[in-house]
């Protein structure tokens, strides 16, 4: 059974997420144990080093939706505040929430520093601690889109808005530089039987399948960021040092996995970079998906 699993998944790369690290076995892991190997994943590294690099997204997620000044906003796995600093430079009440706490402890120390009010929880974007129909606005940037159980993420997404309150998502496409990364990974880490791509959040028909039955609009505008480092052994450092996924991937391999690891992504990234000068500029489509709900 495992074995027709992995032909299928090979066959259909997207279906891999690279956060979870669980090597099939006898039996298929449950998605709770493939929750926890993620949290250690992202808890691994220092992922806020690749996060505050990431802000203008954030910014630019608030003026796609048209973020209003006193909005109840709810930013969930919310890293190290991407859209939580964004929602709360608008005035806004934010409350910032991730299942991993020393990032939640590195957004606190950001908003501390520019002397933002925001309300910092610990959560589970699959199980949130709050009531139904509480909140204008629920953000998420390339967070929400790793969770191991996506329908369920979604469902508490929309439970926790109000009527006419808005979902607003910012995730990586399949066909991205970080989409076609998660692909490279995919041929020397195995994926977890059933964890679907977390770049599927990322196209209409994976987002209309979430929330089409309990919301009046769906619009995704297409966005561009530039991965902007020194080099590309630059790039290699801070995501194999940093980053925790890819962190946890070369960790996983032996020296000759690592090799070839490291060589393909560097071929991704000849093959994506646009600069001329030995930096690296690396463009990666992503989409704004803004939901609203009925």
């Amino acid at each position: 059974m495992v074995m027709c699993l992995l032909k299928s998944w090979t066959a259909n790369p997207e279906t891999y997420s690279p956060v979870a690290e669980a090597i099939a076995a006898s039996a298929p892991p449950s998605l709770d144990a493939i929750k926890t190997k993620q949290q250690g994943a992202w808890a691994s590294g220092n992922y806020a080093i690749v996060g505050t690099t990431l802000q203008i997204v954030g910014e630019q997620l608030c003026e796609t939706i048209d973020l209003k000044s006193g909005s109840k906003v709810l930013d969930v796995a919310a890293g190290n505040g991407t859209a939580t600093l964004a929602a709360a430079r608008r005035f806004c009440d934010v409350t910032s929430t991730d299942y991993v706490d020393t990032l939640l402890e590195r957004g606190a120390a950001r908003a501390d520093a520019e002397g933002l009010s925001v309300e910092f929880q610990t959560a589970d974007a699959e199980n949130l601690p709050f009531s139904d129909n509480t909140y204008d606005v629920v953000m998420s940037t390339f967070g929400v889109m790793f969770t191991p159980d996506q329908p369920k993420a979604a469902a508490e997404l929309m439970r926790v808005i109000k009527p006419g309150g808005k979902i607003a998502l910012t995730n990586w496409t399949p066909e991205s530089f970080i989409g076609q990364l998660f692909k490279t990974i995919v041929k020397y880490i195995p994926p977890a039987p059933g964890v679907n791509s977390p770049a599927l959040w990322g196209t209409d028909a994976r987002l209309k399948e979430f929330f089409d039955d309990e919301s009046s609009d769906i619009t995704l505008h297409e966005r561009s960021f530039n991965f902007r480092y020194q080099s590309p052994a630059h790039f290699m450092h801070i995501f194999r040092t940093y980053y925790g996924p890819t962190h946890k991937a070369f960790l996983a391999l032996d020296e000759e996995g690592q090799a070839g690891l490291d060589a393909d992504i560097r071929a991704l990234i000849d093959q994506f970079n646009v600069a001329t000068d030995g930096t690296m500029v690396v463009p990666s489509a992503y989409v704004d998906a803004v939901i609203t709900k009925a």
